[in-house]
């Protein structure tokens, strides 16, 4: 099942169940995804990870403008959001990842960090963030 008739089946349970913050939350991220797909964008874990982001974002926004509770929602949001993205790769296959795409492409210096870096986020299949896998990919060369 696509993600996003996944999206729309659990909203229906949510708004009989009553549970309004997660109908809510639902709705964003339901239109979020159908905005993506009228476009022609077909990777919803991208439009996944883009609204978590901006939820993570608002919510330390709002913590640091003293509004604790309008921060909780926007982390009770992440958190739904999070339920339907695959999960994170661990950091051990991580590192075995990008010390195999390093042997390919016979990177050496920090400078060949955008061959890697294309491989390997070729190869995670949004399992990872791309500042996780910078941030390997920046070990293993300066090692």
């Amino acid at each position: 099942m696509a993600i996003l008739d996944q999206v729309k089946t659990d909203m229906t349970i949510a708004m009989k169940a009553g549970e309004r913050e997660r109908t809510q939350a639902l709705r964003l991220v339901l239109s979020s995804l159908q905005g993506a797909a009228k476009e022609g964008s077909d990777d919803e874990v991208a439009v996944l990870r883009r609204e978590r982001k901006r939820r993570h974002d608002a919510s330390q926004a709002f913590r640091d403008g003293g509004r604790p509770e309008l921060a909780d929602k926007e982390d009770l949001e992440a958190q739904i959001i999070e339920a339907y993205l695959p999960a994170e790769m661990s950091d051990d296959e991580l590192a075995r990842m990008v010390a195999g795409a390093v042997h390919e492409t016979g990177a050496a210096t920090p400078q060949d960090m955008g061959k890697v870096m294309g491989r390997v986020m070729a190869q995670v299949g949004g399992r990872a963030d791309g500042r996780r896998v910078s941030s390997k990919v920046r070990e293993a060369l300066q090692a």
